[in-house]
């Protein structure tokens, strides 16, 4: 997850969008997607992301067709269970489509709120 990270805060920076709190829910939700994957799906294959003028994609490819579930309620004091919760708190879409070998788990940022966020306090 720590690598997962990296390259995405690396490309964050490249694409201008590096010092944001948007920013920096980018790279929970990259934690929480890479984290799903290595609990559910037998780790990561492919982390990609994707820019354009309109959004931040990020896809997490893994070897498993099985498609993430949601839990109804995560229940307070028992750990486990939110991550789709993040996943979809922090993204502005997020889904996932299967293929013949496995699945990805995609999440989507809109570029101006990464473009345009606030910055962090000092």
């Amino acid at each position: 997850m720590a690598k997962g990270r990296a390259f995405t805060r690396q490309a964050l920076r490249d694409w201008g969008w590096g010092e944001t709190e948007t920013s920096e829910d980018t790279l929970l939700l990259v934690s929480e997607l890479l984290t799903n994957a290595s609990l559910h799906a037998h780790g990561c294959h492919e982390l990609v992301l994707t820019a354009d003028e309109t959004a931040l994609r990020i896809e997490v490819h893994d070897g498993t067709t099985a498609l993430p579930v949601r839990h109804p309620a995560p229940r307070p004091g028992i750990p486990g269970g939110r991550g789709l919760y993040i996943v979809e708190r922090l993204s502005d879409r997020w889904g996932t489509h299967a293929y013949e070998s496995g699945k990805a788990v995609w999440a989507e940022v809109e570029a101006s709120r990464l473009e345009y966020g606030m910055t962090a306090q000092r």
